[in-house]
């Protein structure tokens, strides 16, 4: 080996080291661990605690937008989802009720499964000052969204009440006062004869029933009007009372809308000629008043005799007030009656009447009603005995 190997030989890390005997104290020894690394310093800005708080602020917000974002969404679900009533029902809405207390209601009766959700679906919409009081039909199933929609419409539940013509108003105000939908008291005193309407009134329920009776006055004297202005000229009637007065008894003599110009054209002719009017109606009306005649009861003789006001067999001219409520199809009829010669009509026997120029014409036709009237009481007489004498 030269002395150059020997040097580089004596520079060669890989050289071993000479052992060095240790004492048993030595050795058992603990040897020093690794050093910890050093500590990295944190920066002064990540230190600040306006940073950290800024920090702290930003992922509130964030949980807080995705919390709400879940329950916007889940609420919007919920609201809008079929509701939990499989049958519906109906609900009054009082007046003057706030949202909480219409959510309570809705969820009291089963119509809607949270009244918060509710609640806070109609203030996101903007109709919690909008929804109407009423009483309202809620279809199966409807959602939280269907019941706000038609609360906030207004489209209540309606009811009708139907003043047939030919009423009196007596009767009628029967009618008004056993609606159960109806509220209120009735006037102290009935309007004149022939002064309310015949039509169907629609109402909501708590209506008053003087609401609805001031309604049907007000209606039949537009309707009235409107036909007297219409009317033909030379009609042998003084002012608008004859005029309703003599509608009213056309009202009652027929129910037959296709004769009722030709009734009308009777009493028209009759009037011209100073003939009595010789009209059952009126009869009736005299003995019984606004209260009507029992449908068993039958015009006897003794009645045509009996001078009342209303009776047009003892009086001359129309009676003082109307007998009964005239449709318009009557009120036509008078304002335009047919052109004819007309002065007597008989019932057929079959609902209509037939219709006379002469006296002589006329008992004809009253000799083949009386013969109808017999073969009609002889065939009933077998299933209910003997019926009496009618008109």
């Amino acid at each position: 080996m030269t002395t150059e190997d020997n040097a580089t030989f004596g520079r060669r890390s890989d050289v071993p080291k000479p052992i060095v005997p240790k004492s048993a104290t030595e050795a058992l020894r603990p040897e020093m661990g690794t050093p910890p690394p050093k500590r990295v310093r944190r920066s002064r800005g990540s230190r600040n605690q306006f940073v950290v708080f800024l920090n702290f602020v930003m992922s509130s917000i964030v949980l807080l937008t995705l919390a709400a974002g879940a329950l916007l969404y889940f609420g919007k679900r919920e609201f809008e989802s079929p509701g939990p009533s499989l049958t519906g029902d109906v609900v009054m809405v009082q007046p003057n009720s706030g949202v909480r207390e219409i959510a309570s209601l809705l969820e009291r009766r089963g119509l809607i499964s949270d009244a918060r959700i509710f609640r806070y679906g109609v203030q996101a919409y903007g109709h919690d000052a909008s929804l109407k009081a009423g009483e309202y039909e809620i279809k199966p199933a409807a959602s939280m969204r269907d019941i706000m929609e038609l609360l906030e419409s207004g489209r209540s539940v309606l009811y009708s009440l139907t003043v047939p013509e030919g009423l009196t108003v007596e009767q009628a105000f029967q009618r008004i006062a056993e609606h159960e939908a109806l509220t209120g008291e009735m006037p102290a005193e009935m309007p004149p004869e022939g002064s309310i309407v015949a039509d169907t009134q629609r109402f909501t329920r708590g209506t008053t029933r003087k609401e609805v009776i001031q309604r049907l006055i007000a209606q039949q004297k537009a309707l009235v009007e409107s036909v007297w202005e219409r009317r033909v000229e030379g009609l042998p009637l003084k002012d608008i009372n004859e005029f309703v007065t003599l509608a009213s008894i056309v009202e009652k003599e027929t129910g037959e809308p296709d004769e009722r110009s030709r009734v009308a054209a009777v009493f028209i002719n009759r009037l011209r000629k100073g003939m009595r009017l010789q009209s059952d109606p009126t009869i009736v009306y005299g003995l019984f008043g606004g209260k009507g005649k029992p449908s068993d009861r039958p015009i006897y003789r003794s009645d045509i005799d009996n001078h009342t006001p209303y009776n047009t067999y003892q009086i001359d001219g129309l009676p003082p007030t109307p007998i009964a409520t005239p449709g318009r199809a009557s009120l036509e009829a008078v304002a335009n009656p047919s052109q004819t010669n007309d002065l007597y009509f008989v019932a057929d026997g079959t609902g209509g009447h037939v219709f006379a120029e002469t006296l002589d014409e006329h008992n004809r036709n009253v000799a083949r009603w009386r013969a109808v009237e017999r073969t009609q009481k002889e065939s009933a007489a077998p299933a209910g005995g003997e019926a009496g004498s009618g008109d």
